[in-house]
């Protein structure tokens, strides 16, 4: 009985000391695969992109943690067949939210143009069409309209390209001084941007176009100055950067971050719907998805669009008062240069993303073969195009 007793201790400690040891093996098995596989999170090895704001590569190419593996310079089928995915799932959605936005604000305007027309039968088109445009139902549809399809293909897109939407606000070392710089910066070059977009739009008026392709006098009552300015300083900025910087910028920056900040600033500067404002939000929208890479979040980008709009909308409501307006002026020019000085502080301590040749070959060389994407750019910039030319003289 003792005998028996002994053999099962032994036995006992045996197992004990087998289980130990195939522990240390399964341990000394994931070091030695974690330290030759490739980082699944940092795959080509670019010191100048943000690692916290990268996904999962594992997601794009599967094999991408196998021991000993490594991104080939030129992405295999399979792996370009993945990053066109999701290049097309940011082309549709972008193109989607253009296509929603015009169908939504026609319908919505025309059905309420038949409604007071058919209220006011003696009323003439132009009569109901003025007292919509000047009073506060054109600002309440435009606003409504683009609050619908911000938010709406927003949370579309990010499901279809399944990011989390709590990925966007993973906000990391932000400060109140950070904020102060990026609104400076952002003054700069939106003061920058605005010089540029003036002559744009003094070249085309040369060859006898317009480029102002929307009644910018409008919403002249109380209610409709109120609706304009919720819209343009709060609803405008955060529903905006949800969609361009959140959900666009994320989709398209699965391979290569450089590329993501440019083709969202560019639909971005589409959106806005003619060539001055095309160029000012592209420039600016560069800056603002660069300080949101740093920062891993949407809000370093929805602080700076809510002071750059919030400051446009003031400038707007005391434009005839010539002392005020010298005021403005002369302290817009004074932060301007402060906002060069913290520009260039940014820029020397946070680069912009640059890609490597690897990555090149997975940011415009795989877009431009991406059907979604490139319709996108393309129908958007032939409706640019048609509204200056309908504006011919």
């Amino acid at each position: 009985m003792n005998e028996t007793q002994g053999y099962s201790a032994e036995y006992a400690a045996l197992n004990h000391e087998i289980y130990n040891l195939t522990r240390q093996l399964e341990a000394k098995e994931k070091e030695y695969r974690d330290s030759t596989a490739a980082d699944r999170y940092d795959p080509f090895k670019n010191p100048t992109e943000y690692r916290w704001y990268r996904d999962d590569y594992s997601e794009i190419l599967p094999w991408v943690t196998m021991p000993e593996f490594s991104v080939p310079f030129e992405p295999a089928k399979v792996e370009k067949a993945a990053i066109r995915r999701f290049y097309n799932i940011g082309g549709l959605t972008a193109l989607f939210r253009f296509i929603f936005s015009e169908l939504m604000a026609g319908i919505l305007s025309t059905g309420l143009t038949a409604l007071l027309t058919k209220m006011n039968p003696g009323a003439s088109s132009t009569a109901v069409s003025h007292y919509m445009t000047m009073g506060a139902i054109f600002v309440a549809i435009n606003m409504f309209t683009f609050l619908a399809v911000n938010v709406g293909f927003a949370f579309i897109g990010l499901k279809w390209a399944k990011i989390k939407p709590s990925s966007l606000l993973k906000t990391r070392d932000y400060h109140v001084s950070d904020a102060i710089m990026h609104c400076l910066a952002g003054l700069f070059i939106w003061m920058t941007s605005a010089y540029i977009s003036t002559g744009i739009e003094d070249i085309v008026s040369k060859y006898g176009f317009s480029t102002e392709v929307l009644d910018l006098d409008m919403g002249k009552t109380g209610l409709g100055i109120a609706i304009m300015t919720i819209y343009s300083c709060l609803i405008a900025p955060i529903t905006e950067e949800l969609f361009f910087r959140g959900t666009l910028m994320k989709i398209f920056s699965k391979s290569n971050q450089r590329f993501g900040i440019v083709i969202s600033a560019v639909f971005f500067g589409l959106a806005h719907g003619n060539l001055p404002q095309f160029m000012l939000a592209f420039l600016l929208g560069l800056f603002l998805g660069h300080i949101d890479m740093r920062h891993n979040s949407i809000v370093p980008s929805v602080v700076v669009h809510i002071f750059i709009n919030s400051m446009v909308t003031v400038i707007d409501q005391f434009r005839d008062n010539d002392v005020i307006m010298g005021l403005i002026s002369l302290g817009i020019i004074v932060c301007a240069i402060a906002g060069l000085a913290m520009l260039l502080m940014f820029r020397k301590e946070s680069k912009f993303p640059v890609s490597t040749p690897a990555q090149s070959r997975r940011g415009i060389a795989i877009a431009k073969t991406s059907v979604a994407l490139i319709a996108a750019v393309v129908i958007q910039v032939i409706y640019l195009v048609l509204l200056i030319m309908m504006t011919k003289k």
